[in-house]
């Protein structure tokens, strides 16, 4: 099956149009930041403990409670999800409690969320 896809048959390049776009271009490790950002963001059970989170703050073994999932494989994506500004922890004697690092991670999520219902 072959893919309909348009090509530009153009000889003439828009230099103003080009420089534009390459001047509002943010720096590498900008997009680098952004890029892992999006990639701790492209795993369902990291999506499900923001979503988790966003109802309260929780610690591990609630989490793995909610999710149905093992204490072990919830701390390996919260360190993710910390790595990459998302969740925040506090201590409260020696339990770890888990939240959303702050109102941009709704945010974000918001907005995604109502791309993917359009």
């Amino acid at each position: 099956m072959e893919e309909n896809i348009e090509t530009c048959n153009c000889v003439e390049i828009h230099k103003d149009i080009v420089e534009s776009v390459k001047n509002n271009i943010p720096m590498e490790d900008t997009l680098n930041r952004l890029s892992e950002l999006f990639k701790a963001l492209g795993d369902m059970t990291r999506i499900k403990i923001i979503y988790v989170l966003f109802q309260k703050e929780m610690c591990v073994c609630d989490i793995a409670e909610t999710l149905e999932m093992t204490q072990s494989a919830i701390s390996h994506q919260l360190r993710v999800l910390k790595s990459a500004r998302l969740v925040k922890f506090r201590k409260d004697g020696k339990v770890v409690y888990y939240s959303l690092d702050d109102d941009h991670v709704k945010y974000i999520f918001d907005k995604a969320l109502m791309h993917v219902n359009e």
